[in-house]
């Protein structure tokens, strides 16, 4: 399980992941992830009410999505589980704020274990070496 400090919970934050973060596609998974130095901040600070806002400059944060396509509830559960185990393994290389979220695809439902460790560390590895800043026109959705 990972630590309260690292869980996301708000829609707003998977929101903000997922439509301003940097996308990284494998077959079995996509993972989106916001940096910290991405982020801006209004100059009166956040616009709703958070009771969390130390926790968001301070560690990374990850949240998961598994959807029906997937499978059943139980397949569901244990790759929710298998990633929920994986990312905490891997919190130490995101950068500290960082807002991370992990979509599992149809094909995940019946992956091993190491195979989504393999594209979950391909898709981190493809969003971490790369510059923020030269993420601007790139992209091509």
């Amino acid at each position: 399980m990972l630590p309260p400090e690292n869980r996301l919970r708000r829609r707003q934050d998977f929101a903000t992941a997922v439509k301003r973060g940097r996308r990284a596609g494998r077959p079995l998974l996509v993972v989106h992830l916001r940096r910290a130095d991405e982020q801006q901040v209004p100059v009166g600070g956040y616009s709703d009410s958070h009771p969390h806002v130390a926790e968001e400059t301070s560690s990374a944060r990850a949240g998961f999505v598994v959807s029906k396509a997937v499978g059943p509830a139980v397949v569901r559960t244990l790759v929710k589980r298998r990633l929920r185990h994986l990312v905490r393994e891997r919190l130490a290389r995101l950068p500290a704020g960082s807002l991370i979220v992990v979509r599992a695809l149809p094909p995940a439902g019946s992956a091993s274990y190491l195979e989504l460790a393999q594209d979950l560390d391909a898709a981190l590895k493809r969003l971490l070496r790369t510059d923020p800043a030269s993420s601007g026109g790139g992209s091509g959705r």
